[in-house]
């Protein structure tokens, strides 16, 4: 038997020994680096190290599930789905610290989404489904980075902004600047004034419905041509 045969058969092994054990370990742990690291790419706290060591906590989970019934129970007697079926309830609350809540909005959640299927691979890597580990990380990198192009190209998804202007004088009708937020397709969904009578000054705060990707520099630099504009602001409405 070569070398190449007897290590093939030692991780294909339905019993959990050292060199499968290892093995697996390892590929959960790339499998997992995978996937953190496009979620670093997109400036996430959850990164290369939170999903590797996730998906190589899950593969344990797994190996363990599997090996306790076999050297204390066997294999006929023991229940290997126990222990791992505790994962996927535990890794909720990973999941859960990955989400902001901010003012009603969530953050977060392909995040946390990424850590519950990273766990899941790192069991199926821990089972032996190697093929199917890998297949299912393309999976998942296929759906984070194509389909975020594709997004952007369709200009899919909408946020809401919120628009600050200081002008120099008090404004009474608002008419026009509701113009130029048709012109530019852009939503107009409340407004908020503040009159400074004494600095001859007005305060705007218009909050906005916008696609995800659009340039808003073409918009601000229409606004601010209404009327002599002293101070132009442009920020999520989270911020507020």
């Amino acid at each position: 038997m070569t070398w190449l045969n007897w290590f093939y058969e030692n991780i294909n092994s339905l019993e959990v020994n050292m060199t499968n054990s290892m093995f697996r370990l390892i590929l959960s742990m790339m499998l997992g680096m995978v996937v953190g690291a496009e979620r670093k790419r997109k400036g996430q706290i959850a990164g290369i190290r939170t999903f590797a060591l996730i998906s190589m906590g899950a593969c344990l989970a797994m190996l363990l599930s599997i090996y306790v019934p076999q050297v204390y129970l066997g294999l006929k007697n023991g229940d290997p789905g126990r222990i791992a079926a505790q994962v996927i309830t535990g890794i909720g609350f990973l999941g859960g610290g990955a989400m902001i809540h901010m003012k009603g909005a969530v953050r977060g959640l392909t995040t946390a989404a990424g850590i519950w299927m990273t766990a899941i691979i790192g069991m199926a890597v821990g089972i032996g489904m190697y093929l199917c580990s890998i297949g299912a990380t393309l999976l998942i990198l296929l759906t984070l980075v194509t389909f975020e192009q594709y997004e952007k190209r369709r200009k899919l998804g909408q946020e809401s902004k919120v628009i600050g202007m200081t002008v120099e004088k008090i404004v009474t009708d608002l008419k026009p600047y509701k113009e130029v937020l048709h012109n530019d397709k852009v939503h107009l969904s409340t407004y908020f004034l503040e009159y400074n009578y004494a600095e001859n000054k007005t305060e705007i705060n218009f909050v906005v419905l916008v696609h995800a990707y659009t340039d808003m520099l073409p918009v601000l630099s229409h606004l601010s041509a209404v009327n002599p504009t002293k101070k132009l602001t442009l920020s999520s409405q989270l911020d507020i």
